[in-house]
């Protein structure tokens, strides 16, 4: 099965839902548009003939109910993800259909692991929270990165956005996250979250060539310290943001996404780098794309694809590095993602050699 089926899209007409109901209907699939707002469910319907609208809301369970009716499998893109993944999971549950969403908020994706681990593995259910840009794609790149390691003692993911244009639902989970956590930042030390009050810092982090060492705010700290320790012994995870991305996002008078291709997509590029380290040797995953919000949905809907087919490791609340394999995953992405792995050891019992030199972090910057 796959192609063909019907997928429920809650969010549907929100930037990323808009994404990711295009590409399901690109990859054949038939989404069912979802959302509290009946009004922009049909305006957007007006744009996608033959799109069936089911408003549903994630405080009225019989909506969500009706919305999952049917369905194979649902795509959660309404955030705050604090409020609605997990009402949209039980629905899921309810339904025996396999959940998917695009959750960047920390907290709501620890809470997804913490509160339906056990239900989930129980029942064979099939639950992926953050299977987008942030926490899906650089778990696919360091599980790929760390190939036939069963440990490592830290990773690095930093982002160089050449601009990040907010949407308002990344204003909006940003703020809801900031008050789950009194204003504190987060950060993934020691093999567990941990909240601090001191101001984050700023270096200089070497990506590839040709881009070159870059200013980044250390410690930006997003989904993947969630999604990458859920199933790797890494005790260290730290995420980095380019600086001027980070000053974009919390600037107030960012303007949001403005589309510049057919796709919708904007004019942003960017580049993840992913080092992890063991002992004295890095390995490194690097992948390079444009528009985060853009490449989210072919990132979601190849794991439903992949969910539906069976292609999967494992049941129960998965990151996509764990219930997917990592280097294929990625390599199906070649016409939305340019990609450059690690060269796979000789043999499992090999010792590990760098595949890509990589830079040590430099001095902070002034």
């Amino acid at each position: 099965m796959g192609p063909g089926q019907t997928v429920t899209v809650l969010g549907a007409y929100g930037h990323t839902g808009r994404f990711v109901v295009a590409e399901l209907r690109r990859r054949g699939f038939v989404p069912i548009a979802s959302g509290r707002d009946e009004a922009r469910l049909k305006t957007l319907a007006a744009s996608h003939p033959g799109l069936e609208v089911r408003p549903a809301s994630a405080d009225d369970p019989d909506s969500l109910d009706r919305a999952l009716a049917g369905a194979a499998a649902v795509v959660n893109c309404a955030g705050p993800f604090a409020t609605t993944a997990a009402p949209v999971i039980e629905a899921a549950l309810r339904a025996g259909i396999p959940y998917v969403d695009v959750a960047a908020e920390i907290e709501a994706n620890a809470d997804t692991f913490a509160h339906f681990a056990d239900r989930a593995l129980a029942a064979g259910a099939v639950i992926v929270p953050a299977m987008a840009f942030f926490g899906g794609l650089g778990d696919l790149l360091a599980t790929a990165a760390m190939g036939d390691w069963t440990a490592a003692d830290e990773a690095h993911v930093a982002y160089a956005l050449s601009g990040w244009q907010p949407t308002n639902g990344t204003r909006t989970a940003g703020a809801v996250s900031r008050q789950r956590r009194g204003g504190a930042r987060v950060v993934y030390r020691n093999g567990r979250l941990d909240y601090r009050h001191d101001a984050a810092t700023t270096f200089q982090w070497s990506f590839p060539e040709p881009l070159g060492p870059r200013t980044v705010v250390g410690e930006f700290t997003m989904a993947d310290v969630v999604t990458i320790p859920s199933h790797l012994r890494i005790p260290e995870v730290r995420t980095h943001m380019s600086a001027e991305a980070a000053q974009d996002v919390v600037a107030p008078d960012t303007p949001t996404p403005a589309a510049v291709d057919e796709r919708g997509r904007s004019a942003q590029t960017f580049l993840v780098d992913v080092v992890v380290r063991s002992g004295g040797t890095e390995r490194r995953a690097v992948a390079r794309g444009q528009d985060i919000y853009a490449v989210t949905a072919p990132l979601a809907v190849e794991a439903v694809h992949r969910i539906l087919t069976g292609r999967t490791r494992t049941v129960g609340v998965a990151s996509a590095g764990e219930i997917f394999d990592a280097a294929d995953f990625l390599h199906a992405l070649s016409s939305h993602l340019s990609v450059e792995l690690p060269a796979p050891s000789p043999t499992a019992a090999a010792t590990p050699t760098t595949s890509l030199k990589t830079p040590s972090i430099a001095e902070p910057a002034s």
